[in-house]
């Protein structure tokens, strides 16, 4: 399942969310303009390395990658923000980018721009610990929006549930639009995320994909969200003139 948009009008310019998307595309830019070599440097030095993360940052990993040696030399804590707009490829970003307008813009909304910002960011460091967490042994860098993006759906299913989201969808060869509500979407979205976290430790199934910070982010969000108190919204009048 794709969301194309959501039925949920906003009352505010979601300026943070538009700030956001724009940041991780000139960063991507960067990334794409840089040798591979130096890409990977990148990459191994400011990527969440749990195993870095658990210890304290009293180490540093030594990686040899294709003929190449990389260290990991970032300050750790500096690695709990920088990983959030690091992106491992084009469909990376524009899935993360694509659930960050479709649904960041109404929390956004409600949140008002500064909070939006600390909660969006607290979201994305606590993926990334508890993916830590699960996983504290790993030498793999994290990279990517997707733990903080995953609060902001948390955050987005307990304020709008009920909210309709245009979805593609494809059964086999045969694709269509459809209209369900953000509680079912989100709810089908994160239990794919529990399901695939699950076979990863239970069966050590090889991933590229760091499920537990997508489930750490969506949890983080679900707690931050009740916390953060909210932007009051204005009713909207309609009046019929005789």
């Amino acid at each position: 399942m794709i969301p194309i948009r959501d039925e949920n009008p906003t009352e505010t310019t979601p300026y943070v969310t538009v700030a956001l998307i724009i940041i991780n595309v000139l960063v991507f830019l960067w990334e794409i303009s840089l040798p591979k070599p130096v890409l990977n440097q990148i990459i191994y030095a400011y990527g969440a390395v749990p195993l870095r993360i658990m210890t304290g940052g009293k180490i540093h990993i030594e990686y040899y990658l294709y003929g190449y040696h990389f260290t990991s030399a970032a300050p750790v804590w500096l690695t709990l923000f920088t990983c959030m707009f690091l992106h491992g490829g084009f469909f990376h970003l524009v899935g993360n980018m694509l659930f960050l307008w479709i649904f960041g813009n109404n929390v956004e909304d409600m949140l008002g721009h500064f909070r939006f910002l600390i909660f969006y960011v607290l979201c994305g460091i606590g993926a990334t610990l508890i993916h830590s967490a699960v996983t504290p042994h790993s030498p793999v860098p994290m990279i990517g929006a997707s733990g903080a993006i995953s609060g902001v759906l948390g955050a987005y299913m307990i304020q709008f549930p009920w909210a309709k989201v245009e979805t593609l969808v494809f059964f086999f060869f045969f694709v269509t639009i459809i209209k369900i509500p953000a509680i079912l979407f989100i709810g089908l979205w994160f239990f794919m995320q529990y399901l695939n976290g699950i076979a990863t430790l239970t069966a050590k199934m090889p991933t590229q994909v760091a499920w537990f910070a997508h489930i750490g982010g969506f949890i983080t969000g679900i707690f931050l969200y009740r916390l953060f108190p909210k932007r009051r919204r204005g009713w909207r009048a309609y009046y019929y003139i005789e």
